[in-house]
């Protein structure tokens, strides 16, 4: 499906429907396509909004767990959200977490859903080294990301690949990944 993404005071999001808000966050290897579902089922009753985070384009001391926090709440700032569901999916899930525990956001925030959400039982970057020339191990671990397999599609896994194997992009993935484990929710 054909996602049409608004470009609006330095943000990029996705949005649907009308009504109640209902804000989605990706995760760090996320795309729209993983939410739509949750757009189909959601965008008959709600307005279903879907921030594009900036991973990749942020400066890279910028690219934490907190500036993406901070991006946030720039964009409900910018939006005007108020008693809005806040859904957040793996990355996406951490930054719902610093995002609620916040005195001043939280009487913004109408519920939370976590998704596989981050920031709550890290305590390693991982039991291997990635290859990152090897499409198939990049693969398994894509597919190793979901409960059904099948969801990491080609062109899901196609971006994985091509994320590791480019060197600024893998920066900010490693920034992002530290800066997981030092803002951990215990």
């Amino acid at each position: 499906m054909e996602y049409e993404i608004k470009e609006e005071n330095g943000f990029k999001y996705y949005e649907a429907g009308e009504g109640p808000v209902l804000l989605l966050l990706h995760g760090l290897f996320g795309a729209l396509s993983n939410f739509q579902q949750v757009i189909d089922k959601f965008s008959p009753h709600m307005k279903v909004s879907i921030p594009i985070l900036p991973l990749f384009t942020l400066p890279v001391q910028e690219t934490t767990v907190i500036g993406l926090k901070d991006y946030i709440d720039r964009f409900i700032e910018y939006k005007g959200y108020k008693d809005f569901v806040l859904l957040g999916n793996s990355l996406g899930g951490h930054i719902t977490l610093l995002y609620s525990i916040e005195d001043a956001n939280q009487s913004k925030i109408k519920a939370i859903v976590l998704t596989g959400s981050s920031g709550l039982f890290e305590n390693s970057l991982g039991d291997s080294y990635p290859r990152k020339g090897d499409y198939e191990f990049v693969k398994e671990k894509t597919e190793f990301t979901f409960y059904n397999p099948e969801t990491a599609t080609k062109e899901l896994v196609d971006e994985v690949y091509e994320i590791v194997n480019n060197r600024e992009k893998v920066l900010r993935v490693v920034s992002l990944a530290k800066s997981a484990l030092r803002h951990n929710m215990r």
